[in-house]
């Protein structure tokens, strides 16, 4: 059985999701496939993408696919862009109503074998989890974000795109001033060089 077909059959979380407040069961979100030049990585489905089955279906996707510059046609495209979060199924909530965090034992499970198979120009790191876990760091988003340009043009350390950010962004202005337009034209850039890997490369934005 081929590596995405055995994790969409993963049911090792089922215990541990029925007894969550919302008593669901797994539903592996996958979405990558080799080849792939872009790799978003996430935290975890939340229940409107577990019952839509797509990542980034929400106001989240609206709001990343915004900072990407991308439509949705190109950002589903699996050929071209990877969504690997750190857990590949609803966690489900608390009893307080708050989405739980992505279950260790996903990564522990499947994220070796799912990386393996990839081999990303541009990875992007959304939210704390994506973050310590690839950047091996114990430093907070805001700091990571804000030390973005240490790990570009390769890695781009992102928030969050929940509406539950928003002040956030309105008190880190150099987020959409600076970062923004650099994630949009290195994205770009890798789009256009996955297409045309022959021709001239785009001018970096960093540099």
């Amino acid at each position: 059985m081929k590596l995405h077909d055995r994790i969409l059959a993963c049911r090792i979380c089922a215990p541990r999701f029925a007894a969550t407040a919302t008593h669901h069961m797994p539903r592996p979100v996958v979405w990558f496939q080799p080849g792939a030049r872009i790799l978003i990585v996430g935290q975890a489905p939340g229940m409107r993408v577990h019952l839509a089955g797509r990542p980034f279906a929400d106001r989240s996707g609206d709001r990343l696919r915004d900072w990407m510059g991308l439509d949705a046609a190109t950002f589903y495209d699996r050929s071209r862009i990877a969504i690997v979060p750190m857990a590949f199924c609803f966690p489900g909530y608390d009893g307080q109503g708050s989405d739980l965090p992505p279950p260790a034992i996903c990564a522990r499970t499947w994220r070796d074998q799912v990386m393996a198979t990839l081999n990303p120009a541009l990875t992007l790191l959304v939210g704390g989890h994506a973050q310590r876990w690839h950047l091996n760091t114990k430093a907070g988003v805001t700091a990571t974000v804000t030390g973005w340009r240490g790990h570009a043009p390769a890695i781009f350390p992102l928030p969050h795109p929940s509406w539950r950010n928003t002040g956030w962004l309105k008190r880190n202005p150099w987020f959409q001033a600076e970062l923004l337009p650099a994630l949009r034209d290195r994205i770009a850039q890798v789009l256009k060089d996955a297409h045309d890997p022959a021709g001239p490369a785009l001018p970096d934005p960093l540099s």
